[in-house]
């Protein structure tokens, strides 16, 4: 139980945003249905906190519509054929903020592998927010979506950001990290391995 509080703050709570950011899911948190694993990593950036839920294992990728910065629509599927990382994020979130680095090294060392990394953010303003934040941190691998209907954090309906969820080429979820995980760390890339190789 303490676990899953520290986790729980380490974490963004989606029913919080700072003001001029509207909730992403207006209903209270799911409660983690596993409680398989819950865990911290370290890393450079400090500590990561998390909890992993494989309760939804074996469940097909959404077909729900979001768009590119540009505003192209797209959805899961259109991923079809290749592991999937999606990665609910927003630019208030801290441990998402914290946790981005770490996604941009897993593209630039699993995207030639054929892992597709896609991380959609939650905040209201989309691209207005989302461009700028993305030309200052400069990332050179990671790229970014919206999410304007909040269709997926409605559909995953954790209550934290980050979540993040891989899926197999086939599309079936693997399994789903809610909170900040250190994607360069050893259990990160286990998870990555069994989603590339399942």
């Amino acid at each position: 139980m303490t676990l899953l509080l520290l986790a729980s703050l380490a974490a963004c709570d989606r029913q919080s945003p700072p003001a001029g950011q509207a909730a992403a899911n207006g209903e209270a948190p799911a409660p983690i249905t596993s409680g398989e694993a819950t865990g911290s990593s370290a890393s450079g950036k400090g500590e990561f906190s998390y909890t992993l839920d494989r309760s939804k294992a074996g469940t097909p990728a959404p077909d729900l519509t979001f768009q590119t910065l540009d505003g192209n629509d797209t959805t899961l599927p259109d991923f079809a054929g290749k592991p999937l990382l999606v990665n609910l994020w927003a630019t208030w979130c801290a441990p998402c903020v914290a946790e981005m680095p770490t996604l941009d090294a897993v593209a630039a060392a699993y995207g030639p592998k054929g892992l597709s990394v896609v991380a959609v953010s939650q905040d209201s303003q989309g691209g207005k927010i989302v461009q700028p934040f993305f030309a200052k941190q400069g990332f050179k691998h990671l790229k970014s979506w919206i999410d304007p209907e909040n269709q997926l954090g409605f559909h995953y309906a954790t209550g934290m950001l980050p979540t993040t969820i891989l899926y197999n080429a086939q599309g079936k979820e693997v399994a789903r990290v809610i909170g900040a995980m250190d994607w360069n760390g050893k259990e990160a890339h286990a998870l990555i391995a069994e989603a590339m190789q399942s």
